[in-house]
């Protein structure tokens, strides 16, 4: 069965002989920062690697996006939409919400914590448990402040 980065660089070839030009740069773009950041870190490319460079890549677009919107560029957001919708293809889904709340809970139940002083605890926890490369640590990070006084 082909690895992640291998039917990204399939999808590549596929999407430049469709003459598809937004599929070809976004993933164009997408594989540059995977070499980069396996050069980078020394290691080789695999699944984790590839998953932990597209969803930077996709924050950063939807960061982008909402500074175009800001600025009423519906152009630039419209190629930031198309630009996320084709990285997220290749990211796995990630947990219901209110899976990510039952793991929070049992996490601060867990550390004991009993303030925002232990919130690296929490996380700490969180980081631990085998979902943790399927949660958004933006997300339970404010979700965790939310649970603690």
């Amino acid at each position: 069965m082909p690895t992640l980065y291998e039917n990204l660089r399939a999808d590549i070839v596929t999407a430049m002989k469709a003459r598809d030009p937004v599929t070809t740069m976004a993933l164009r773009t997408a594989d540059a920062g995977i070499k980069r950041t396996a050069m980078d870190t020394n290691k080789e490319i695999d699944d984790a690697l590839v998953i932990t460079t597209l969803r930077k890549a996709v924050k950063n677009l939807a960061d982008a996006k909402t500074e175009f919107a800001k600025g009423g560029r519906a152009d630039l957001v419209a190629a930031n939409e198309a630009e996320i919708r084709t990285l997220e293809k290749y990211l796995p889904k990630g947990l219901e919400p209110a899976r990510v709340q039952a793991l929070v809970a049992q996490a601060i139940q867990e550390t004991g914590a009993l303030s925002k002083k232990d919130m690296g605890r929490v996380i700490g926890a969180l980081k631990k448990m085998p979902e943790a490369e399927l949660m958004d640590f933006g997300a339970v990070s404010k979700l965790v402040q939310e649970k603690l006084p």
